[in-house]
C-alpha cells in the first residue's frame, strides 16, 4: 500500500479507535478525580512522578527485553510463551499492522487492576497511591501514542520526536537486539549497552522473525 500524508488528527482517529487508550484512560481519569477530591496535597505529589519518569526508560527496556522478546521455552513438556511475547513476534513480522502495535486488552483486563491495587493499598497514603496511579495513566497513554505514532505513516517533524522515531525504527528494521526503549532515545540503552552506533551493527535476518530458530 502506497503511505499516505497522515496528520496528527489522522493519526488521532485511529489512535482512538482502540481498546487500550480507552481502558488505561479509564484509569487515569478515575484516579485524577479521586486524587482531586482528596485533596491534602504534599511533598510526595511531586516525588513521585519525577521517580516514574526517571524510572521510566528503564521499566521499558527491562519488560521490553525480558517479556517482549522472550523467547518460548520448553518446561516439563509445556511451551512457556506468554501472550505478550506471542503478539510482539507477530508485531516484529508485521511492523505496520495496526492492532499488534497496541498492547492486548487481554493484557489490561489483568494489569490495570494489578496497578490499582498497588496504588491503594502499597502506600502509606492513599492520596500518594492515587498520584502514583495518575502518573502511571499519564505514562501508558503517552507509550501507546508514541509507539503507534511511530509505527504510523506520521512523519517526524521536530528533532525530539525524530531521534525517538529513528531510534525505534532501528529496533524493528535494522537489528532487533538493540535500541529498546520506546518512549525515549537512547536513554536507557545507553546505560546498559544497548545503544551503538547504527553504522558498525550489521542488519539482523532474524529483525521481523523473532527466534526464528525456535522449534516446538
Amino acid at each position: 500500500m502506497p503511505r499516505e500524508q497522515m496528520t496528527l488528527t489522522d493519526a488521532a482517529r485511529v489512535f482512538r479507535r482502540r481498546p487500550s487508550p480507552w481502558m488505561i484512560g479509564a484509569l487515569l481519569i478515575a484516579a485524577a478525580l479521586a486524587r482531586v477530591l482528596r485533596g491534602d496535597w504534599q511533598f510526595s505529589d511531586l516525588l513521585v512522578p519525577a521517580v516514574l519518569v526517571a524510572v521510566f526508560p528503564l521499566f521499558e527496556w527491562v519488560v521490553h527485553v525480558t517479556v517482549l522478546h522472550w523467547r518460548p521455552r520448553r518446561i516439563g513438556g509445556l511451551t512457556v510463551d506468554s501472550l505478550l511475547a506471542r503478539k510482539h513476534r507477530e508485531h516484529h513480522g508485521d511492523p505496520r499492522d495496526v492492532p499488534l502495535i497496541f498492547i492486548p486488552w487481554q493484557t489490561l483486563c489483568r494489569l490495570l487492576p494489578a496497578v490499582t491495587a498497588i496504588g491503594l493499598f502499597a502506600f502509606p497514603r492513599l492520596e500518594t497511591g492515587l498520584t502514583f496511579l495518575t502518573c502511571l495513566g499519564l505514562l501508558g497513554l503517552g507509550y501507546e501514542w508514541t509507539h503507534y505514532l511511530v509505527h504510523s505513516d506520521y512523519k517526524p517533524r521536530t528533532r525530539l520526536y525524530r531521534a525517538i522515531w529513528r531510534n525505534h525504527r532501528l529496533h524493528h528494521f535494522k537489528n532487533e537486539h538493540y535500541w529498546f526503549t520506546v518512549t525515549s532515545s537512547g536513554t536507557a540503552d545507553r546505560v546498559l549497552g544497548t545503544y551503538p552506533d547504527p553504522a558498525g551493527v550489521p542488519s539482523s535476518p532474524t529483525v521481523k522473525a523473532l527466534h526464528a530458530d525456535y522449534t516446538k
